[in-house]
C-alpha cells in the first residue's frame, strides 16, 4: 500500500484529513513548529491514534511519519 493510500484509507475511516491531524497533535503539544516534537515518542502518539480513532500500528505510524515530515502530507494535503 502507497503512503498516500495510508492516508487516504485513514482519511475514510475517521473522516479527517492529513491537515486535521496536524492539527490535533498540535494542539496535544505532540508538534512543534510544523513538526514532531523532540522528545515525543511515536508510542504516545499511537496510544492516542488507537484510542481516540481506532487507528491499527501501521495507519498510526503513517501519522507520526507525516508528523515528522517523512512522508508526503506533512503539509497537510
Amino acid at each position: 500500500m502507497s503512503f498516500q493510500a495510508y492516508l487516504d484509507n485513514i482519511q475514510a475511516r475517521t473522516g479527517k484529513s492529513a491537515a486535521d491531524f496536524r492539527a490535533m497533535a498540535a494542539e496535544r503539544g505532540f508538534t512543534e513548529a510544523g513538526s514532531l516534537r523532540k522528545g515525543v515518542k511515536a508510542g504516545v502518539v499511537l496510544e492516542w491514534l488507537k484510542d481516540e480513532f481506532e487507528l491499527g500500528r501501521g495507519h498510526g505510524m503513517a501519522i507520526v511519519a507525516m508528523l515528522k515530515g517523512e512522508k508526503p502530507g506533512a503539509d497537510g494535503r
